[in-house]
């Protein structure tokens, strides 16, 4: 029975992603973001079980990856097209889409591009099921962080209410150089220590208690505009370690 409870910890993690695909269609983001967040959490314990169970199985990581897909690919992809459209609304061309005989909507055919990072995170999640390296650390950025920075953008709007933020927000351009600085780092050859436990172990596991430790931190005084910023520390400290590592 035991060896059910990391498959199920998945599923429910691609549940969260489906629910979360409807919200982002229907163009309401923060309950997207809201139902993201529980799959990456059902994404995060679920491998740690498996660990802890020692049921780890083939089937398990086809399925987690699957999950991924769905949660932390196209999620992001909807919502990023969600704010380009939103940003060219009123200075771009749109296209209505559809026939009279069904509910017709506007959009920016531009807006598409947003769905670069729904490409880019399956090929990054197809090379990560061969990758046999990618044990105690990632290459790449992982698709759970990159779908926490992409979906940090509209609650930043919705509640730091920062003028010159929504207008950094709300410019194409930036969110087209994000999707592609998004691409990018889902399938760059960056090296970024893996937030797996094997143990509770401070000793172990002590970059990441106090990666966990200074995130919290940062959530707690700086809301959702830490995201952002917790991504790049997670980027940069990574960097430093192998630095680190390869000089020692």
């Amino acid at each position: 029975m035991k060896a059910y409870i990391p498959n199920a910890l998945t599923l429910l993690n691609l549940f969260s992603g489906c629910i979360a695909t409807v919200f982002a269609v229907l163009n309401q983001l923060e309950m997207a973001a809201i139902f993201v967040f529980i799959g990456i959490f059902f994404d995060f314990f679920d491998g740690l079980a498996a660990r802890v169970l020692k049921v780890q199985s083939e089937v398990g990581v086809q399925l987690d990856s699957l999950a991924d897909m769905v949660t932390s690919g196209v999620v992001p992809g909807i919502v990023m097209f969600q704010l380009l459209d939103m940003s060219m609304a009123n200075s771009w061309e749109r296209i209505s889409v559809l026939s009279d005989s069904w509910k017709t909507f506007e959009m920016n055919p531009l807006a598409l591009f947003g769905f670069v990072i729904t490409l880019a995170s399956a090929y990054r999640l197809a090379r990560f099921n061969v990758d046999e390296n990618q044990v105690s650390s990632f290459v790449g950025l992982p698709t759970p962080a990159n779908t926490l920075l992409i979906l940090s953008l509209p609650l930043i709007l919705m509640y730091h209410h920062n003028d010159t933020l929504n207008s950094l927000i709300l410019n194409p351009w930036f969110l087209a150089g994000l999707t592609v600085l998004s691409a990018y780092l889902l399938n760059s050859k960056i090296e970024l220590f893996a937030l797996k436990f094997d143990n509770w172990g401070f000793k172990d596991n002590a970059v990441r208690y106090l990666f966990l430790i200074g995130s919290l931190v940062l959530l707690l005084t700086l809301r959702f505009l830490a995201i952002p910023m917790i991504i790049v520390f997670y980027i940069v400290s990574s960097l430093v370690m192998s630095a680190n590592s390869k000089n020692a």
